[in-house]
């Protein structure tokens, strides 16, 4: 491995330094203390110069071997971001031009017992440019982002990761850098490159089989024979293959199948099972060569995307079925955890990853305007039983077709799908994000008679190089062109469908900061949401560590750099002054800090009604539209510290929305909704057995902590994995029975309790903005601090009803069992889980108790 030490210089040479490898240009210059934290306030725009220079990594090496006794040597470059010419001892090897694709260089002929190894990088931003203006064909916008972006132009001209060029919730670095493994190979007759296992279920057989691919290289001139040796212990299961490798670069394809007296556990999804994987070695032993043997994780699950009628609805049903039960997939959009890769460590995405899990997520997307995740992202998400909807790296915007970009691209996803496809965790591949709707909705502006050289385009990338690939590469899953799509509709259509929001196909990503986000019937009924959300500003403790004191408020210059997305902080404004008094403090620090509790409640309850309404919406059609079997917001997590759709800080720590989305997204769960006067409650269940439960409703009026009324309704049965109605009263009637309760003055709180301990969170509808409510008083919160194992307790305690109770320690790493809850009793017990070590005094020194009530 040549990971470690390397030396790094400008274009000039008049900045030198130590680099690590993997890592880039701006985290080594931070790591040495050249340049501030990049992410400090305005240090975006600052430091563009960084990467508008070439830089040049290099370093000397030892061969550590023999090198006469190798019939072939490699140079391997897992990744190289992006645009450099590769030189060892002086003789250029190549030059690389795709950040996601790996590169080999045949060095047999060059390598010496002491080699120097040059990596000469040109800027992205030149080359994109460059790149652009050679162009001569027709133009490929958009030509550069937003001028609120502050960000690069023609990001669509380079194979790099999209957002690195700015997007409206991320900072411009496109940095440069090795940033991924290096490694010198040396092998005499075969090498093994790439290993895969793909598991199929034969239904009528039933019986699963494992397709074991294995791609080599073989260096000799002659075909080499051997023996293939298949063991999975644990499955009574060993098979053995005569094999022949032919010259050059080929592919060996088993077939396993699996002992039928064995008792095979599939990997199911979180919350629907075990995540079961059995140990599996594969043994080579050719007539040449040493023995190679390869130990993996082998897991069995099944994925159809069904597509068809649905009885009393135009249009195609769009849902995942897993080991052949329908999935309702819950859960968000992965964007990349930091713009500088190799800052994002096993560590970061265990905790991001967790906290998916444990807000009751069972799927993320991988959005295309990011990065192929690395090996460990996926091996977490296997062990998590996260499904992973899988982009390919393209994304709102049109690009080109040229030979040498297709060609690059091919390699690309041919290399992405073989390095990714044993993993169950992965459902569905996606083409791109947004670009069937960039052309069908002409977002570019491109004139009518032009339309259909850019579908050309579109369907020779999308269709015919990558759809390509990924079929012959991975039979196991289905593909998708883009997203939103209309699935087989758009396919119907030539690939771009008239309106790929279209609700009563494929899935919709729906976004509408102007109307009332309380008001579930500005919603789609459609089909699968892949996309929706709104903004918040990230906790203050997260805010601080990137400005100084001028900067906290929400009218500074920083807040407004900080906002990337159109007229977004006004945006937010206007969503909570519908529902929620504006703060008018005079100090500007607290009412900064009010405004950015405000940002995040209104964020929380604006996607909890939405969500609500399309679980609900997933056992009915109305009016032709329903069925709703999927839930992803945008977006689970952040790139740098600014107000964002996220739902995770950047840093790992929860917003209010993650707290609530971990209870809109619970496996059982009472939804309420008003329609005509008349409140509706439904039982959504994600369980896989009908349940007989009580709901119970409580009514409380603001101004008392005991309740008004209380009902229960017992032997509700709540249907496995559907959403039914089990509640229906008019909001007057109820309101009347319970001492003259008003919609002002009153709230309701629901939840279903089994006898076998089985429960739901509780929820709460409320009847009227928070603004007009007639009753709130300002309350006494406290709360004690007590530490139990590796875990701490705290006991809340208020003197009067308080919504949106928020605990916030600061900067200590951890998360509540629950915040940002309506308080209605005098006590209640909330747990720490913390991430690092703390104690009890710190949480008490550093607790700060907020409720809508403290909002002045």
């Amino acid at each position: 491995s040549l990971r470690g030490s390397w030396r790094l210089r400008s274009g000039n040479g008049s900045v030198s330094l130590r680099a690590e490898v993997p890592g880039c240009v701006h985290t080594a210059l931070l790591r040495r203390g050249l340049i501030q934290d990049p992410y400090y306030r305005f240090n975006d725009v600052m430091y563009r110069w960084i990467s508008l220079d070439n830089w040049t990594y290099s370093r000397t090496f030892k061969t550590p071997f023999d090198v006469r006794k190798w019939q072939k040597v490699n140079l391997v470059f897992e990744g190289v971001d992006t645009v450099a010419q590769i030189l060892l001892n002086n003789v250029t090897l190549g030059r690389t031009d795709n950040m996601f694709n790996r590169y080999s260089f045949d060095v047999t002929s060059v390598i010496q017992e002491v080699n120097f190894v040059e990596v000469r990088f040109s800027s992205a931003i030149s080359y994109a440019a460059e790149q652009s203006r050679c162009h001569k064909a027709h133009s490929i916008p958009p030509a550069c982002p937003p001028p609120v972006q502050k960000g690069e132009c023609h990001a669509n001209f380079i194979r790099k990761e999209q957002c690195s060029f700015s997007w409206d919730w991320g900072p411009s670095f496109p940095s440069q850098g090795i940033w991924k493994d290096v490694r010198i190979e040396a092998y005499n007759h075969y090498h093994l490159i790439y290993f895969s296992i793909t598991p199929f279920f034969v239904k009528s057989a039933q019986q699963w089989y494992l397709e074991v691919e294995s791609i080599f290289d073989l260096v000799s001139s002659k075909p080499i024979a051997g023996l293939v040796t298949v063991n999975i212990p644990k499955l009574q299961t060993q098979q053995m293959f005569s094999v022949k490798l032919q010259p050059g670069e080929g592919s060996i394809v088993l077939r396993v199948n699996i002992n039928k007296s064995a008792a095979v556990e599939a990997w199911w999804p979180n919350g629907h099972g075990r995540q079961t994987g059995y140990n599996m070695t594969t043994t080579f032993m050719m007539e040449a060569g040493c023995q190679i043997e390869k130990f993996s994780k082998v897991y069995f699950r099944t994925v159809e995307l069904v597509q068809e009628p649905i009885p009393g609805s135009p249009g195609l049903s769009f849902y995942f079925r897993i080991n052949g039960l329908p999935i309702f997939i819950k859960g968000s959009n992965w964007i990349p955890a930091d713009s500088f890769q190799d800052r994002v460590t096993y560590d970061t995405l265990r905790l991001l990853l967790k906290s998916a899990a444990d807000a009751n997520m069972n799927a993320l997307r991988v959005w295309g305007g990011g990065v192929y995740e690395q090996d460990e992202f996926y091996d977490i998400c296997d062990e998590m039983g996260i499904m992973i909807w899988q982009d390919f790296m393209f994304a709102c915007a049109l690009y080109p077709t040229d030979q040498n970009y297709l060609e690059s691209v091919r390699a690309e996803v041919s290399h992405q799908v073989r390095r990714l496809k044993s993993h169950p965790s992965i459902i569905l591949w996606s083409g791109n994000n947004e670009n069937e709707a960039a052309i069908a909705s002409n977002w570019f502006s491109i004139p009518y008679a032009d339309i259909g050289l850019y579908v050309k385009d579109y369907v020779t990338l999308y269709v015919k190089n990558i759809r390509e690939i990924v079929l012959s590469e991975d039979k196991s899953r289905p593909f998708v062109a883009s997203s939103p799509t209309n699935g087989l509709e758009s396919v119907k259509e030539g690939w771009v469908s008239r309106d790929p929001y279209d609700t009563r196909y494929g899935d919709t990503h729906f976004y509408d900061y102007d109307s009332d986000c309380w008001n579930w019937t500005v919603y789609p009924k459609t089909r699968f949401a892949s996309e929706y959300g709104f903004q918040s500003w990230p906790s203050f403790s997260t805010i601080e560590k990137v400005s100084s004191p001028e900067d906290w408020s929400y009218t500074s210059n920083f807040s407004h750099h900080r906002q990337h997305h159109e007229r977004g902080n006004i945006q937010m404004l206007r969503e909570i002054g519908r529902h929620f008094k504006l703060p008018q403090s005079p100090d500007p620090v607290k009412h900064f800090k009010d405004m950015i509790y405000l940002t995040q409640v209104m964020q929380a309850q604006c996607i909890k009604t939405e969500t609500e309404f399309y679980r609900f919406s997933q056992s009915e059609i109305v009016d032709g539209e329903g069925h709703t079997m999927g839930a992803l917001y945008w977006q689970l997590n952040d790139i740098w510290q600014a107000p964002s759709w996220a739902s995770l800080e950047y840093g790992g720590k929860w917003k209010l929305l993650h707290y609530f989305a971990q209870n809109f997204f619970a496996p059982l769960l009472p939804v309420a909704y008003e329609d005509k006067g008349m409140l509706h409650i439904y039982g959504v269940s994600d369980l896989h057995e009908d349940h007989k439960l009580t709901l119970r409703v409580v009514v409380h009026t603001w101004s008392s902590l005991e309740p008004v009324c209380t009902l229960a309704k017992e032997d509700v049965t709540v249907k496995a994995q559907s959403a039914v109605p089990i509640y229906k009263e008019s909001i007057s009637g109820l309101l009347e029975g319970c001492r003259n309760c008003t919609r002002k003055s009153c709230v309701i709180t629901f939840c279903l309790v089994g006898e076998d301990g089985l429960w739901s969170p509780m929820n709460h509808y409320f009847l009227s903005s928070l603004k007009d409510a007639v009753g709130l008083e300002k309350t006494q919160l406290s709360a004690s601090v007590s530490q139990q194992d590796d875990v701490y307790i705290f006991v809340l305690q208020t003197t009067a009803i308080a919504p949106f109770v928020t605990l916030d320690v600061g900067s200590i790493k951890g998360r509540f069992s629950d915040n940002g809850f309506l308080m209605t009793e005098e006590k209640k017990m909330v747990v720490f889980y913390p991430w690092e070590p703390t104690s009890v005094e710190e949480l008490e020194s550093s607790l700060i108790l907020t409720s809508l009530l403290d909002v002045v």
